[in-house]
C-alpha cells in the first residue's frame, strides 16, 4: 500500500553536499538561519520505512520549523541546490559608500592627524574625505574607533616587577591558610571643604548645584587596611603622614586582628613604609610580613579601589566645615561599609598580566618609538 499524498520529489544529496550540509550545522560560527536551512534538507533527504522521502510533517516535527519554510528550502534547493539556500539580494538603495573608501577613512584615522588639531572629529574627517558626517560617524562606530577618547598609563621600572607582580597576585589568588591578606595604604591631604554657597539640592529637571569656589578648613590623612577576602576595613586617621603614625597604625591592626593568625601586607613603596623604626617593629612583630607593590603599580594594591569608593561616595561632593567634620564623616562611612562589605574579587593571574604589558611593549616596538 502506498503512502497517500503526493510524492516528494528525491533530493538525491551527493557525498560533497552533504559534507557541506554537515559542516554548516556542525560549525558554531555559522549563522542561525543558515544552520537551520541545512538541517531542513538534511532532514528532507531521509528516506522513510516506504522507501520514499520522508514527509514534510516529520520534517517540521525534527527540525521545529512551519511547512512553508520545509517547502520553500526544499524547492529552493532542488532549483539551484547549495547555492540555492544563500539569502537572495534584497531590494533597496544600492551601497554608495565603497569598501576603498572605508579602508581609506579608517587608516587616515589611525595613521594621521588634522593639520590644525590633535585629533580627528566627525566634521573634519568628513571634510577631507568628502563623505558626510553621519557616515563618518557610523563607520567609526562599526570599527570601534574613537579619536575624542585618549588614555594615560606609565610603565614599571622596577628592577623586581615580575617577581613583586607574582607575590602580589599569588596572596590574591591563593592567600595562605590561617592568615589575613590585608591591601595597606595611606589616602594623605584629604581637605576639608566647604562651599562658598549653600549647596542647591537637586529639582526635577535640575541637578544639584554648588559653587565652584570653596573654602579651605585643613587636612587629613586616613591609614586604611582593607580585607582583601571580606573586604572589610580597619581605618585610622591622623593629622600627619609619617613613619610615627604608620608605626601607630600597625600597632591597631596588632591589637584588632587575632592573635593566632599571620598578617601578610601589601604596601606601595612609600619611605614612611620603609623607615628603621618600620623595620625595628617587623622584628618585634613576626606574624606582621610586608609585599611591596613595583614602583609605579599603586593598581596592583586593592585598597586604591576602596579609596575611589570612598571619595566618590562621600568626599567629592561633601561640605565639611572643619576637618573634625570631615574625620566624623569617614569613620562613619567606614562603619557603615562594614556591615555589608563587598571585597574585590582579582581574576587575572601574574602570567596574564605579564602577557598583557609584553605584547604592549612589543606594539610600542614595531611602532618605532
Amino acid at each position: 500500500m502506498t503512502r497517500p499524498g503526493p510524492k516528494l520529489a528525491p533530493l538525491d544529496l551527493t557525498d560533497a553536499e552533504r559534507s557541506v550540509l554537515e559542516g554548516w550545522v556542525r560549525r558554531r560560527k555559522s549563522a542561525q538561519d543558515m544552520a537551520m536551512r541545512a538541517r531542513v534538507i538534511l532532514a528532507c533527504d531521509d528516506v522513510g520505512d516506504d522507501g520514499f522521502p520522508v514527509s514534510t510533517r516529520v520534517v517540521m516535527e525534527r527540525v521545529g520549523v512551519s511547512r512553508d519554510t520545509v517547502s520553500k528550502w526544499r524547492k529552493r534547493f532542488l532549483a539551484d541546490r547549495l547555492e540555492g539556500l544563500s539569502d537572495e539580494p534584497r531590494p533597496g538603495r544600492p551601497r554608495t559608500v565603497l569598501d576603498e573608501q572605508v579602508a581609506d577613512l579608517i587608516a587616515r584615522t589611525l595613521e594621521s592627524k588634522p593639520e590644525n588639531a590633535t585629533h580627528w572629529s566627525t566634521r573634519s574627517m568628513a571634510k577631507k574625505t568628502g563623505l558626510s558626517q553621519s557616515t563618518v560617524s557610523r563607520v567609526w562606530r562599526a570599527f570601534g574607533l574613537q579619536p575624542h577618547r585618549s588614555e594615560t598609563f606609565k610603565l614599571s621600572t622596577d628592577p623586581f616587577f615580575v617577581d613583586k607582580v607574582h607575590d602580589v597576585v599569588g596572596l590574591y589568588l591563593d592567600p595562605p591558610e590561617r592568615a589575613l591578606v590585608l591591601c595597606v595604604d595611606e589616602k594623605s591631604q584629604i581637605q576639608a571643604l566647604d562651599r562658598s554657597q549653600p549647596v542647591l539640592p537637586m529639582m526635577p529637571g535640575v541637578p544639584e548645584r554648588a559653587s565652584h569656589d570653596y573654602v579651605r578648613a585643613g587636612t587629613t590623612t586616613l591609614f586604611a587596611a582593607f580585607d582583601a577576602t571580606t573586604g572589610k576595613v580597619i581605618g585610622s586617621l591622623h593629622r600627619r603622614h609619617r613613619a610615627e603614625e604608620f608605626r601607630k597604625f600597625l600597632n591597631k591592626l596588632d591589637k584588632e586582628i587575632p592573635a593566632g593568625l599571620q598578617v601578610h601586607l601589601i604596601c606601595d613603596n612609600y619611605a614612611t613604609h620603609k623607615t628603621a623604626a618600620v623595620k625595628k617593629w617587623l622584628l618585634a612583630h613576626p606574624r606582621f610580613h610586608m609585599h611591596f607593590t613595583p614602583t609605579s603599580s599603586s593598581w596592583l594594591n586593592l585598597v586604591e579601589r576602596w579609596f575611589a569608593e570612598l571619595t566618590n561616595k562621600r568626599i567629592r561632593r561633601g561640605a565639611h566645615k572643619s576637618v573634625q567634620a570631615l574625620e566624623k564623616d569617614i569613620r562613619t562611612w567606614i562603619d557603615s561599609w562594614n556591615e555589608d562589605p563587598k571585597p574585590f574579587i582579582w581574576t587575572k593571574t601574574a602570567d596574564q598580566i605579564l602577557e598583557s604589558l609584553a605584547s604592549y611593549c612589543r606594539r610600542i616596538s614595531d611602532s618605532g618609538h
